[in-house]
């Protein structure tokens, strides 16, 4: 059983990001980047599923400019098979990244696509839904337990109300949530090998898609300062506060 898993190249967690000085784009330069964390859960659940024996081949996908392969390698190095990278410098968009997993499914006819539910740049959690739409595949959202067998896979749910199991005829398409899994730390004897594991490379003109942009990003810019709080010293004063100062009420 193949499983593709989709990693994506975004600013590391740990740092602040800021705008850029004409409010056009998120400043990136010298600033450390990453794996998405959702993504490397997805990787770590690849894995695990390997680990067990339900999966025979992981491949890791990534789409951007060049220095994407270094999260690509990062993918190898925690478990994954081989990497493809779609390599690109123009912006990519939801539908843009599932197009061009389309394509890649339908090369290389996975059993399973894994990808994070969403990414902690854009936010958008869109690329799974639109993926399993586009390739015709079941899915199974916002996963917190995955279990794959006899041709199926179950995939126990978060939701608004608790939690809900869904099971999916395979191929599917699963995207991942924090309580998954928590990812492993590659070892040093696994980074060394990732070096040395095969990575493709193509194109989306190669693929045949079209990723020009459907929305257009008008400004970036930091959220609001919050102002400090203030301590009262009873219900009154507060009170008071909330209709003189405030004038909420």
């Amino acid at each position: 059983m193949k499983v593709l898993v989709a990693v994506k190249r975004v600013v590391d967690y740990n740092v602040k990001v800021r705008p850029k000085a004409d409010g056009t784009d998120v400043d990136t330069a010298n600033v450390k980047m990453s794996i998405n964390p959702f993504c490397e859960i997805a990787v770590e659940e690849a894995v695990r599923l390997k680990e067990k024996g339900v999966v025979s081949e992981i491949v890791a996908v990534s789409m951007g400019p060049k220095q994407c392969q270094e999260q690509i390698r990062t993918a190898l190095a925690l478990g994954a098979d081989r990497g493809i990278q779609v390599e690109t410098d123009a912006e990519l968009q939801p539908l843009a990244v599932a197009k061009c997993l389309k394509a890649i499914v339908d090369k290389e006819e996975p059993q399973l696509v894994i990808l994070g539910k969403q990414s902690i740049d854009g936010d958008n959690n869109q690329t799974g839904q639109m993926l399993a739409a586009l390739a015709g595949m079941g899915q199974g959202t916002f996963a917190s337990e995955v279990n794959v067998a006899d041709g199926s896979v179950k995939v126990t749910r978060e939701v608004d109300g608790g939690l809900q199991t869904v099971e999916l005829t395979l191929p599917a398409v699963v995207t991942t949530d924090l309580r998954l899994n928590e990812p492993r730390y590659a070892s040093l004897p696994n980074i060394m090998k990732a070096k040395k594991k095969p990575l493709d490379t193509t194109t989306p003109e190669d693929l045949g898609v079209d990723i020009a942009p459907r929305t257009k990003t008008l400004k970036v810019e930091p959220p609001a300062e919050r102002q400090a709080g203030i301590k009262v010293a009873d219900v009154a004063e507060l009170v008071e506060k909330l209709k003189s100062e405030a004038k909420v009420i």
